[in-house]
């Protein structure tokens, strides 16, 4: 059987595919009809210092090919997140990642501060794609100043792995993978949700409540592609690769085009076991085409053909 598993800043994992954060709720939601432990870890639901009620109905819309969401970062916070899931996540056999996201720089310090000396944490992802009160609703993730501060600042707090989610509503994603780099990151998660809307041609009303919202799933599967293969070619850290991923072919695509690892999100949605199966799919490819280690698909893509080792499996 092909080596699945791999090294995060000196964490063992035991293979490349995550459940996305907003897409598994803290893990336990479905514990009793899929087994995580077959997992290389869990990226938890986005933690605020304060609970968050999140935006108002209607905040979910199915679109052709994926979904909108404008949840609104909606979290049970950080402290509640400690009393009440974290037992659980505790005797998960498989690493546990918490995706921190915050109004302000101070409040993403406090939150991961809090998380750092629990074991039960082995690393974190922090998302940018948040609001920052302070300079009048900008968001953190489309200025590249912000992210290599709110990068810098959370170095210095925490040893364990470090991952910045990065959004691709913007030009060059690269610039702002370069910029979390250059400040001690450990890896980067990409993409988040592109920026989407949906309107009721009866009411000719926005159907989201915020009017628009995040776009994920299959549909946004080739942009997510190309923004892991920008990314991958930029730096040298790990890139985690998110967008669209819904079977092992989607996620190999991924490892080919420069991902270190996968996260598989919207699919979770309509298969909780989606993940496993994906997980199970990469090592029956490597193992049909005499592949020895998982690792060695990582930016294994011909890019001046565009002809790859996936061929072989169609």
């Amino acid at each position: 059987m092909a080596t699945a598993s791999f090294q995060l800043a000196g964490v063992h994992l035991k293979n490349r595919v995550f459940v996305a954060s907003g897409t598994y709720g803290y893990g336990d939601d479905c514990a009793e009809i899929a087994d995580v432990s077959k997992l290389g870890g869990i990226f938890t639901k986005s933690l605020s210092m304060k609970p968050r009620a999140g935006n108002p109905p209607v905040r979910i819309v199915e679109t052709t090919g994926g979904m909108l969401n404008s949840i609104g970062l909606a979290n049970i916070g950080v402290h509640r997140f400690i009393q009440e899931k974290l037992p659980f996540l505790h005797r998960v056999d498989t690493a546990v990642f918490a995706n921190i996201a915050a109004s302000t720089f101070d409040e993403y310090a406090e939150v991961l501060t809090i998380l750092e000396g629990r074991e039960e944490i082995d690393g974190f992802e922090i998302n940018v794609s948040c609001p920052n009160v302070r300079e009048g609703g900008l968001t953190f993730g489309t200025s590249v100043p912000a992210v290599a501060e709110i990068t810098r600042r959370l170095r210095s707090l925490t040893k364990k792995p470090l991952l910045i989610k990065l959004t691709p509503n913007v030009t060059h994603i690269a610039e702002f993978a370069r910029a979390a780099e250059g400040e001690g990151a450990d890896g980067v998660s990409v993409i988040n949700t592109l920026i989407g809307m949906a309107i009721d041609i009866r009411t000719r009303k926005p159907v989201l409540s915020t009017v628009t919202g995040g776009l994920s799933g299959p549909a946004i599967k080739p942009v997510a592609l190309a923004k892991v293969y920008e990314t991958a070619r930029a730096v040298k850290i790990p890139v985690f690769g998110i967008g669209g991923i819904v079977n092992a072919r989607d996620a190999i695509e991924f490892l080919l085009a420069g991902a270190t690892a996968v996260q598989v999100g919207t699919a979770n949605f309509i298969d909780p076991s989606a993940a496993m199966k994906v997980a199970e799919g990469i090592v029956q490819f490597c193992d049909e085409n005499r592949i020895a280690d998982v690792g060695s698909l990582v930016g294994a893509l011909d890019a001046k053909t565009g002809v790859s080792v996936l061929d072989s499996w169609l």
